[in-house]
């Protein structure tokens, strides 16, 4: 198949692109670059299956030009933890609306990355795929993230009422790995495997008493794959995510971390960050999946433990550091 991949040089995009590049697909990879990095798709640059567009989505014309089976929408603005609610709200929504209008122009099937951000402050804990979205007040830019994925879900379940649109929309939960970011955009991991390597303290966002639940990068990639190729994925909707029992508070992950770097023996250095600091914001205090639906219906089994995850995503950005 030939496969339109957004943000194909992200973490999560490159680490797709290659796959689907070893198993014999063709990808047509766009990115502006803007988060993602030259360095994640560097090696597939020469592959005869690859093309890559290092442009913005939006471009007059560029997705009308482009042929393929499926459209994998993977681009997109994230938590305004350090930047302004008006970015996610508007980059998030122009290039919803240019991908749809490219999968019902050329009758291709849209894959969605969602978030498992939509599920909120939810406090009926695991969230399955028909749990319900409670957010904060929305005088706090923190939802705005969580608000640009719900509005891009029912604009895809829109329209495939009224017009036929085949999709699948997958709700990501913490994918952490190789190709990640570096910075806080990357997820708490990277920050603190980053700190850990330079015997600098943790910065720990308020009490660390908040949890989540950590996906590996092959774990991920595996649920997507299931997502584009499997014929029971048409026109639902699913978690993706690591199994529930791996749920860790962000204060544990920083220690696992800084022992799995400096041994089991060493006491981590931390630093409390208060939420003030991020301006008027709100965090989550626990978000665990149910992925009963992928397992039963795509085959899905998450494979990799945190543990065995945090050690290879450790190697890789040692490497990447050096």
């Amino acid at each position: 198949m030939k496969i339109i991949i957004t943000g194909v040089a992200g973490f999560i995009g490159s680490n797709l692109c290659n796959i689907l590049l070893d198993t014999g697909h063709e990808v047509i990879g766009i990115d502006n670059l803007s988060h993602g990095s030259l360095d994640n798709i560097k090696n597939l640059l020469s592959h005869k299956n690859f093309t890559f567009i290092n442009e913005n989505i939006n471009k007059d014309l560029l997705l009308k030009k482009l042929k393929g089976d499926v459209l994998v929408h993977l681009a997109s603005q994230k938590i305004p933890r350090y930047t302004n609610a008006l970015i996610t709200l508007e980059e998030n929504s122009a290039m919803l609306k240019s991908v749809i209008k490219k999968c019902l122009d050329d009758k291709i099937k849209l894959v969605f990355a969602s978030t498992s951000d939509i599920y909120g402050k939810n406090p009926d804990i695991p969230y399955s795929e028909t749990s319900n979205s409670l957010l904060g007040p929305t005088t706090v830019k923190r939802w705005a993230y969580a608000i640009s994925k719900i509005y891009s879900e029912q604009s895809i379940i829109a329209n495939n009422d009224e017009y036929g649109l085949e999709y699948t929309i997958m709700r990501f939960f913490g994918s952490y790995g190789p190709n990640q970011n570096l910075t806080w955009w990357g997820g708490p991991q990277s920050v603190f495997i980053a700190n850990s390597l330079e015997n600098k303290p943790l910065e720990i966002h308020g009490d660390g008493m908040q949890s989540r639940t950590f996906t590996y990068i092959d774990d991920t990639v595996q649920g997507i794959i299931k997502c584009i190729f499997e014929e029971k994925a048409k026109n639902e909707i699913f978690n993706i995510a690591n199994n529930p029992e791996e749920e860790i508070t962000i204060l544990e992950l920083g220690k696992l971390i800084w022992s799995l770097i400096h041994g089991p023996e060493s006491k981590s250095l931390i630093n409390f960050i208060p939420y003030k600091t991020f301006g008027n914001y709100e965090d989550v205090r626990r978000r665990v999946p149910n992925i009963e639906k992928i397992k039963t219906t795509l085959n899905f089994m998450p494979k990799v433990s945190l543990k065995e995850g945090m050690i290879k995503t450790i190697d890789w950005q040692k490497n990447k550091s050096r």
